[in-house]
């Protein structure tokens, strides 16, 4: 069944398909747009946008196709992006997942492969981990994302996808005592398995509506799991329910929301760089979670959100930010703790014995995609490529003075590179994206 209605050269229709398996909505004009999307990602907090975050969303598909994908209610978005905004778009599409076997329809993957902006709207994200995880729709997001940069969002459900590791809420939902009481009760679901693949967010665990109900404690949790399960350091992204934080293709976070008016924040969640071996103490079944460290186990950057975005952060390092305060976050026996923090220095050069060894030696770019230009003014230095529990990644000995160190394969992650000279040994936090 089809309906369609001519106004001018704008086509809108709303298709109902016989076989159930999705519905469509659609606004806009039906001849395919094919701009360059500028790429970015969308986190919003979980209750009603923010129409300046959306402008930015709407803003960086630039003038193209915008796509919603839902696993519930129908075309709500469709004229809030597509005339409401003030944003100029071609056409905006939601297709309503009913089932699993939409994922490999042709038409929803026709729709995916023209999009310069895919949204997820909000829900049970259980349902979008069923529906499109390892299916044709995941590969052909993906592919959308790495060959033509279109950018993503999404809100509730919707953000919970978007990070590399992942709350599935397949067995129900989970409060922060419940989580905090035992990391492992079987609500607990945190997953890296492959989906989603979002640029900056591959050691990321997102959260949301976090100021109702509180849910900082079962991040912490979701944190402490994936790095308790995964082997790796995790970071943590979360917004409170009218807050959203967007993020450009060069890693900069703006927060927008609509503070002073409204009490609006966002939250960046860093494993304490200062720590060795930071993990935490505790994370068992059927007991309490302790990430204590003295109390110091996260530093925390706490940022509101105003009107323009005006206040920043920036993942690349995971230590500076514009507009906000640090704090520390810590669980003992299952309570949490925070308090006034400091700003962290992961990126400072920590020598040893004296900075000698650390003078001698360059490493760039940093962050790294694929390999990392190491330059010393001596010959004859050991390298070490540690993740920040200290575990050895890799090791080289270098005779030459330049140096490229292929990391192409090293999972995205914080690493520790540390060289030694003679008796003098230094090292320097290096980011592989």
């Amino acid at each position: 069944m089809k309906k369609v209605y001519c106004l001018g050269i704008i086509w809108c229709y709303c298709l109902a398909l016989l076989a159930q398996d999705y519905d469509t909505y659609f606004i806009g004009n039906m001849a395919d747009a094919t701009p360059s999307p500028q790429g970015g990602v969308c986190l919003m907090g979980g209750a009603t946008e923010d129409d300046n975050a959306m402008r930015w969303f709407l803003n960086r598909a630039s003038g193209g196709d915008i796509l919603v994908l839902r696993a519930s209610q129908s075309d709500g978005y469709n004229n809030y992006f597509y005339s409401e905004l003030g944003v100029s778009v071609n056409s905006v599409e939601t297709i309503v997942f009913n089932n699993a076997n939409a994922a490999t329809d042709a038409y929803v993957l026709s729709r995916i492969e023209r999009a310069e902006a895919i949204w997820f709207a909000g829900g049970d994200q259980s349902r979008y981990v069923e529906y499109w995880r390892g299916t044709s729709v995941d590969a052909a997001i993906n592919t959308a994302i790495a060959d033509r940069n279109i950018v993503i969002g999404g809100t509730s459900a919707g953000m919970a996808i978007l990070g590399g590791a992942y709350f599935t809420a397949e067995e129900d939902t989970v409060l922060s005592d419940e989580a905090l009481g035992d990391p492992y009760d079987n609500r607990v679901t945190v997953s890296n398995e492959p989906f989603l693949a979002i640029p900056g967010l591959e050691q990321v665990v997102t959260d949301m509506h976090y100021d109702d109900p509180s849910r900082e404690g079962r991040h912490m949790t979701f944190l402490a799991r994936a790095m308790t399960d995964f082997g790796s350091t995790f970071y943590g992204i979360a917004c409170d329910e009218y807050t959203a934080v967007c993020i450009d293709e060069s890693g900069q976070a703006q927060v927008f929301g609509a503070y002073p008016d409204y009490d609006d924040n966002a939250y960046f969640l860093v494993p304490n760089c200062s720590i060795p071996n930071n993990v935490p103490e505790q994370c068992v079944a059927g007991q309490p979670l302790t990430w204590d460290r003295n109390g110091v186990a996260l530093t925390v950057y706490a940022v509101k959100g105003t009107p323009t975005g005006l206040y920043t952060f920036d993942t690349n390092t995971w230590e500076t930010g514009t507009g906000g305060e640090w704090q520390y976050w810590a669980v003992n026996a299952g309570v949490l703790d925070r308090t006034m923090g400091t700003q962290p220095d992961c990126n400072m050069v920590m020598s040893t014995t004296t900075s000698a060894a650390a003078a001698l030696v360059k490493i760039y770019p940093n962050p790294a995609d694929d390999h990392v230009r190491i330059e010393s003014t001596e010959a004859s230095v050991t390298y070490r490529l540690l993740d920040l529990q200290g575990r050895l990644i890799h090791t080289f000995q270098s005779a030459h003075l330049n140096y490229d160190l292929n990391v192409q394969n090293v999972p995205s992650g914080t690493y520790l590179l540390e060289w030694s000279i003679g008796h003098e040994q230094a090292s320097r936090r290096l980011l592989i994206r």
